[in-house]
C-alpha cells in the first residue's frame, strides 16, 4: 500500500481551503462558478498546481478570463491560506484549467449515444422490419 505523502495531505488541505476562498473571497464579476478539481503540490512544497473547472462554460475565452482572474488573486489567496493552514511556507499557486472533467463528460455522452443507437438497432432486429417478430435470427 502506498503511504500517504505529506505533499498529498497539503494538496488536499489546499484544495478544501481554496474551494471556499475562491467562492467567498474573490469578488470579481468576471469569475464564473469555479470548482477546484485537484491540487498537486511539488515535492519541496515550493508550488502548487491548482486545477479548476468552470460550471457550464467551456469557451476558450471564458476559461482564459477566469484563469487570469485567479492568477491575479493568487497572492491574496496565498496570504489567506497562510492564516488558515499552519505551514512554514505556503506554496506558490499556479492555476490550470482541468480538461479531464470536460473530456470525461464528452466521452460519457458519446458512450451513451453509442449504447442507445446499438439498443435501437437490436430492437429493430428482434421485431423484424414488419414488426412480426420474425427478425434476422438464426
Amino acid at each position: 500500500m502506498r503511504e500517504f505523502k505529506r505533499t498529498d495531505r497539503v494538496g488536499d488541505q489546499l484544495q478544501k481551503e481554496l474551494a471556499v476562498l475562491i467562492q467567498r473571497e474573490v469578488k470579481d464579476p468576471r469569475l464564473g462558478m469555479v470548482t477546484v478539481s485537484g491540487v498537486t503540490v511539488s515535492r519541496d512544497l515550493g508550488y502548487a498546481d491548482v486545477y479548476v473547472t468552470l460550471l457550464g462554460e467551456d469557451s476558450p475565452e471564458r476559461i482564459k478570463e477566469n484563469l487570469k482572474v485567479l492568477k491575479q488573486a493568487a497572492g491574496f489567496l496565498r496570504s489567506q491560506i497562510a492564516r488558515r493552514i499552519k505551514l512554514r511556507h505556503v506554496p506558490e499557486l499556479r492555476f490550470h484549467y482541468d480538461e479531464s472533467v470536460v473530456r470525461g463528460q464528452r466521452l460519457s455522452s458519446l458512450i451513451d449515444e453509442a449504447v442507445s443507437s446499438d439498443r435501437a438497432r437490436h430492437d429493430d432486429d428482434e421485431h423484424g422490419p414488419d414488426g412480426s417478430g420474425e427478425g434476422e435470427r438464426g
